[in-house]
């Protein structure tokens, strides 16, 4: 394949899913030769991307108002000014402005058009730009029949599935107890401390992260005779103060509040999997993909989480013991018992790999730039 240059159009580059995948994509791009731009409001992601030899551009192109698409006139300048030969939106709002940006284009001189879905917005004309690509990446099994069932007038055979995928040297296999690990843990918070095993949920300050449920499920385990304990990194955020509040006053009504730790993001998310016995996905809403558990299998931790979803998907091919259906506390409690009392051996090699996950991306627009208009 000749060099393209490529544009990727998403709102910011600070923090979640998205962005990482679109640096993977960027540093894929540029390790095979290729010159890859980033169109975004920008972030603290920037310099990790322009490190890598990619090039980000700053445009306010995700901000929910009608005086976002005045960037529609700067985009289609951008786009014939570096001779862009492919653009790929990886979010609502950015990708209608880049749909506007390439209506006002000569056929000729128009980029091929990728669009990637990420997630499970809810169904409607605006959500539905996300799956007018020329090709439409999606990011799970789950996601590709959500596409179809939701928009039934897309045509199938444009559809890519791609699951996103991890590093294993990123999260390599730890010792199960991990004692440095579990010691390192201790030392960031009290209740982390003991012999009892330790149960993981990362995720941010929000309902939709299944707190609750976590925190009933180790209610339940405790009074099952289990000495355990609940790490919840990520759930202490700024802005989440009453949500925090809410929780620790749960907790105390259940009598489990020695035993739960809410603390901050951390950086060292794969020591946090290597303090843990089970690390728990209990997201209320379905999740598109489910990176949690092949990081968590990456080290060597059982997933325990609910059957829907992105996640339910991954845990009924590779663990199919370890899902739960969705919001039943009593077959929760069941499924950590028999993980924490009889741990399964987790999957002997990572079911989705990001080397594969760049290769398939990387395929698909040689595909599309191969393929006669």
């Amino acid at each position: 394949m000749r060099r393209l240059t490529v544009v990727q159009l998403l709102p910011a580059l600070e923090s979640g899913g998205v962005e990482r995948s679109t640096l993977e994509i960027a540093q894929a791009l540029v390790d095979a030769g290729h010159r890859a731009i980033v169109v975004s409001k920008g972030g603290r992601l920037v310099p990790r991307l322009t490190a890598l030899g990619a090039e980000h551009i700053a445009l306010d192109i995700g901000r929910k108002s009608l005086l976002t698409f005045r960037h529609v006139f700067a985009l289609r300048a951008l786009i014939g000014r570096e001779r862009v030969d492919l653009v790929h939106a990886r979010s609502r709002l950015p990708a209608w402005v880049g749909e506007f940006a390439l209506r006002g284009l000569p056929a000729s001189k128009r980029p091929r058009w990728v669009t990637t879905v990420h997630g499970l917005n809810s169904p409607s004309r605006y959500s539905a730009v996300m799956t007018r690509g020329e090709r439409v990446i999606c990011v799970s099994g789950t996601v590709r029949e959500f596409v179809l069932r939701h928009y039934p007038r897309v045509d199938a055979a444009k559809l890519r599935v791609i699951p996103r995928g991890i590093d294993p040297r990123t999260f390599p296999r730890a010792a199960c107890p991990d004692h440095e690990a579990r010691a390192w843990a201790a030392s960031l918070h009290p209740a982390l401390g003991g012999d009892g095993p330790l149960l993981l949920l990362p995720g941010r300050g929000t309902r939709l992260k299944g707190h609750a449920d976590a925190l009933a499920l180790l209610s339940r385990l405790r009074t099952d005779g289990i000495d355990a304990r609940l790490w919840l990194p990520g759930a202490r955020e700024a802005g989440r103060e009453a949500y925090i509040a809410e929780l620790e006053r749960e907790a105390a009504t259940l009598g489990i509040a020695e035993a739960v730790a809410f603390t901050a993001p951390t950086d060292a998310i794969a020591r946090a999997y290597a303090a843990s016995d089970v690390v728990l996905q209990l997201s209320r809403k379905p999740e598109a993909f489910g990176r949690t558990v092949l990081e968590a299998w990456s080290v060597g931790r059982p997933v325990l989480g609910w059957a829907h979803g992105g996640v339910g998907e991954l845990l009924a091919k590779w663990q199919p013991g370890c899902a739960v259906a969705p919001f039943d506390l009593d077959a929760l409690r069941r499924g950590g018992y028999e993980l924490l009392t009889h741990p399964p051996a987790p999957p002997a090699t990572i079911p989705h790999s990001l080397r594969a996950m760049q290769e398939a991306t990387l395929a698909v627009y040689a595909e599309l730039i191969d393929e006669p208009r």
